[in-house]
């Protein structure tokens, strides 16, 4: 009876263990990859403003800059890429920027739909969902800045097509190349903390060949003789990306500690620097100071300021400010001035160029001498030099090479841009069927 008794007593702490194996199981995996909820509530609340950088930021700041037939247009350009880019940037954006890497060039599709997402992302204590969440807030600037260059004459289905497929084309393979552990940072050293490269360059870049394919528009001179319809507009645009700015840049350490402050510091110094400088180089040259140069100069700094935001100093930021007013300044003179390409609303001055300038200036301003915080493991100022000029080199050619090819390929089904009719009543009306305002 006993023998019985303990047979049966051992069966039952046999089964008993057995479930609990699962559990046990569980529970190790869960302490090998814990994620930090402050870091995370840091990242989620930096998301949630960084999204105001897109929506309503950059379309606020270019439907004040054009046509008032025009303006209902940009907003609505920008609020549908933004759905249609975040849909793709779940389904397969994400895993071609951030998935597993294999040969440096493109992530592999471990991630699609984010079905395969691990309890923390690689080498932070954030959970990766997370990080996807907070990087799509990325992929959905890119895109958005781009619609300042064909305002005022592009069709909307082609503005859909070609914006989905550049999201995939060009945006995916960079973000990868520097942030997901692609060949450009991992073999070069390519540094670049917040987008001057990924972000500002590539759609700078980008911006500029849409220009040229497009062609300028049937009333460039007035055009480029105005500030634009609603100034206000403008100018809470430029607020909203300012705020969102320092959201992403304070994000992107991925943690609730030194370098998100600084990183924060830094950009809110260069941002209101390269503002107050722009009013100043329009007084300079004789032109009276307004809420459209403000904002214009606001996101030049940032762009400039986006690749080295917290391994820099903040009396470096005061000197990357000012040079970003000049370089995007100067560049907007050139470009529509001179060479009369129509770049509607200067992206490629203030985004590209000002983003490449800040990625080369990266490798000076990263000396301790000069207040950074130094060179990574093996690198120099003259490796560095090479890994920021290679990255400038490949980002913008494959910018201009996939943009031109993404933008025919779509133009082929859907129409680049309307017709000279359309575009003399406005895109409010001839595209969308209303308008916000009537008047010229």
């Amino acid at each position: 009876m006993n023998d019985s008794l303990r047979h049966h007593g051992a069966r039952a702490l046999a089964a008993l263990a057995l479930l609990l194996v699962p559990t046990l199981a569980h529970a190790q995996d869960a302490g090998l990859d814990p994620a930090d909820s402050g870091d995370t509530a840091w990242l989620l609340a930096a998301t949630l403003l960084g999204l105001l950088l897109v929506l309503p930021g950059i379309g606020l700041f270019y439907a004040g800059r054009v046509r008032t037939q025009s303006m209902l247009s940009v907003l609505t350009q920008t609020v549908a890429v933004t759905a249609l880019v975040s849909l793709l940037w779940i389904v397969v954006g994400y895993t071609l920027a951030f998935g597993t890497v294999s040969n440096g060039w493109l992530g592999s599709g471990s991630a699609w739909m984010l079905i395969d997402l691990g309890n923390v992302r690689a080498d932070t204590l954030v959970p990766e969902s997370a990080y996807a969440l907070f990087e799509m807030v990325f992929a959905l600037a890119a895109p958005a800045l781009m619609i300042g260059a064909w305002v005022d004459r592009a069709r909307f289905g082609w503005v859909l097509g070609f914006c989905a497929l550049w999201s995939l084309m060009v945006y995916a393979p960079i973000a990868h190349w520097i942030w997901g552990g692609g060949w450009l940072a991992t073999r070069l050293g390519t540094v670049d903390y917040a987008g001057g490269l990924v972000i500002h360059t590539s759609a700078g870049v980008s911006a500029l060949v849409v220009a040229l394919l497009m062609g300028r528009r049937e009333r460039f001179a007035q055009a480029a003789a105005r500030s634009g319809g609603f100034p206000l507009l403008t100018l809470l645009g430029g607020a909203m990306i300012w705020l969102g700015s320092l959201a992403m840049a304070g994000g992107s350490a991925l943690a609730a500690g030194d370098d998100a402050a600084m990183a924060l510091i830094n950009t809110h110094v260069a941002i209101a620097t390269a503002a107050l400088a722009w009013l100043l180089l329009d007084r300079l040259g004789g032109a009276r100071p307004g809420p459209t140069g403000l904002a214009r100069g606001a996101l030049a700094g940032l762009a400039l300021i986006a690749p080295v935001a917290a391994y820099t100093s903040p009396g470096m930021a005061v000197v990357l400010g000012l040079v970003a007013a000049l370089i995007a300044k100067g560049t907007a003179r050139l470009v529509q001035g001179h060479l009369q390409i129509d770049d509607s609303l200067g992206v490629f001055a203030g985004q590209g160029m000002t983003g490449i300038a800040g990625t080369m200036l990266t490798a000076l301003v990263l000396h301790p001498a000069l207040g950074g915080t130094g060179y990574g493991p093996g690198m120099t100022l003259a490796h560095q030099v090479v890994g920021q000029a290679v990255g400038v080199v490949a980002v913008a050619a494959w910018s201009a090479i996939a943009t031109a090819i993404a933008a025919l390929m779509v133009s082929m089904a859907l129409p680049m841009r309307v017709t000279r009719d359309e575009e003399m009543a406005g895109l409010d009306a001839t595209c969308h069927g209303e308008a916000m305002l009537q008047q010229d």
